[in-house]
C-alpha cells in the first residue's frame, strides 16, 4: 500500500487534525466535524487513525546503526523537575563534537524524536533528547496519553529541564563547547525560548514553534536562527510577520524557510503531513 500524503486529505481535515493534536478541540469534535469527509467506506475514526503517527516508520537511523552509539541516560535539572530521563546519541568515531538538544513535540519523547536524535548523531553531533514527561513516569507509549500528561506539567520547570540538557551537553567531556537546539512544535517554541534565555547558545533551529512574545525578548537573542515553517500552518504563521520585523529591527542573524504546500508537523515522517521537499 502506498504511503498516504497530505494531498490525500482535504485541507479542512488537516486543519481539524492540527486543532485536535494541540488540544484546541477534543476527539469527539474532530470526529463530528470530519464526518462529512468520511466517504467510500472510510469513517471519521479511520481518518483520524490515518493521520496519526505510524511509528514503524521512525527508523531512518536504526538503534544499531554503526555510525552511532545511543543510550538512555539521566541528567540533573536542579531548577526544573530534578532528575530527567534523556536519550543520548554520540557519533561512533569519538572526538570532540558539537552538541544538539533535541526537543520533542507536545507529547513526550516518542519514537520519532528518538529517531531524530539518532539522525543528529549520524550527522556528527552529540544529541540529547530529553523526555519532558519524566516527572509523570515518562512517555506512556501513545501520543494521545502523552499530550494529556504534558499539559499538566509546570511550564516553567519544563523549560528548565531543557535548559539543563543544554548545560549537560556543555559540560560533556567529549564536547567542543558549542551546543545548539532543534525543536518541533512545542519543541520549536522551546528552541525560541532557549535562544532568548541562553546568550551562549550556538544555534537554534525551531520547526513551526511559537515565537517570542515581546520585542525585549527578541533583543536578547544572540544565536543564529534557522526557522522552518509550513505555508499552510495558519496558527503558527500568524506570529511570523511581527517576529520577523523584530529580528530585522535588532539586526539578528536568521534564515527562514517557508515551505509552500506544507502543514504544521511537516518534519514528522511518520504521518501523512510529512513534507518531503523540505531542507534536511
Amino acid at each position: 500500500m502506498d504511503r498516504l500524503k497530505a494531498s490525500d486529505f482535504d485541507q479542512e481535515v488537516l486543519d481539524l487534525f492540527d486543532k485536535y493534536v494541540h488540544g484546541i478541540i477534543e476527539r469527539r469534535e474532530f470526529l463530528d466535524k470530519a464526518a462529512k469527509f468520511a466517504v467510500g467506506g472510510v469513517t471519521a475514526a479511520g481518518l483520524l487513525a490515518s493521520l496519526s503517527p505510524n511509528y514503524a516508520l521512525a527508523k531512518e537511523v536504526d538503534e544499531n546503526d554503526a555510525r552511532i552509539k545511543a543510550a538512555d541516560i539521566k541528567y540533573n535539572s536542579p531548577k526544573g523537575h530534578g532528575t530527567i530521563n534523556g536519550y543520548l546519541v554520540r557519533p561512533a568515531g569519538g572526538g570532540k563534537r558539537g552538541g544538539v538538544v533535541v526537543v520533542h513535540e507536545n507529547r513526550g519523547l516518542n519514537p520519532y524524536i528518538r529517531d531524530v536524535a539518532r539522525r543528529v548523531g549520524a550527522a556528527g553531533f552529540t544529541a540529547l533528547a530529553p523526555d519532558g514527561l519524566t516527572p509523570m513516569g515518562g512517555y506512556p507509549g501513545t501520543d494521545a496519553e502523552g499530550k494529556v500528561m504534558q499539559k499538566k506539567l509546570d511550564k516553567g520547570k519544563l523549560l528548565q529541564d531543557f535548559i539543563a540538557a543544554f548545560e549537560h551537553l556543555k559540560a560533556d567531556s567529549n564536547a567542543n563547547g558549542k551546543v545548539g537546539v532543534v525543536g518541533f512544535c512545542f519543541g520549536g517554541g522551546i528552541a525560541n525560548k532557549m535562544a532568548v534565555r541562553l546568550p551562549v547558545l550556538a544555534a537554534a533551529v525551531p520547526y513551526y514553534g511559537r515565537q517570542p512574545k515581546t520585542d525585549a525578548e527578541v533583543a536578547k537573542i544572540k544565536a543564529p536562527l534557522l526557522i522552518n515553517n509550513g505555508a499552510l500552518d495558519k496558527r503558527i504563521n500568524k506570529g511570523w510577520p511581527a517576529y520577523e520585523a523584530a529580528l530585522k529591527a535588532h539586526g539578528k542573524e536568521y534564515t527562514q524557510y517557508m515551505y509552500a504546500g506544507a502543514n504544521h508537523g511537516f518534519h514528522n515522517d511518520t504521518t501523512p503531513r510529512y513534507y518531503i521537499g523540505m531542507a534536511k
